[in-house]
């Protein structure tokens, strides 16, 4: 099983920019980035597969996913920051059909990685 790391979180104030990366221990066509803020459901924010992104609501237009094939590793792009952004980040990969945006379409993640916005 493909095993998934996440870095670039942090603090940052609101108009801010952050980059996360998820490097995979090999290969994989189609991955993604979900969010989950204490007491919330995960969220989709966005999909890479066979490189077309596909975006979940709330980040579209702020957030730019990619890939780098060579280097098996997806990024994450997030500008003009919210503190509603605040949350746990985390990629995953596995899709295993259905939804994108849907947490339970996923059978492999990451450890997450932090992301906070102050006002």
């Amino acid at each position: 099983q493909v095993r998934l790391v996440e870095s670039g979180g942090g603090s940052v104030q609101a108009g801010g920019s952050l980059r996360l990366a998820c490097q995979a221990s090999g290969y994989t066509s189609c991955m993604s980035w979900f969010r989950q803020a204490p007491g919330k459901e995960r969220e989709g924010v966005a999909a890479i597969c066979s490189g077309s992104p596909y975006y979940g609501a709330s980040p579209k237009g702020r957030f730019t996913i990619s890939q780098d094939n060579a280097k098996n590793t997806m990024y994450l792009q997030m500008n003009r920051l919210k503190p509603e952004d605040t949350a746990m980040y985390y990629c995953a990969t596995g899709h295993t059909g259905g939804s994108l945006m849907s947490p339970h379409e996923w059978n492999a993640w990451g450890q997450g990685t932090q992301v906070t916005v102050s006002s």
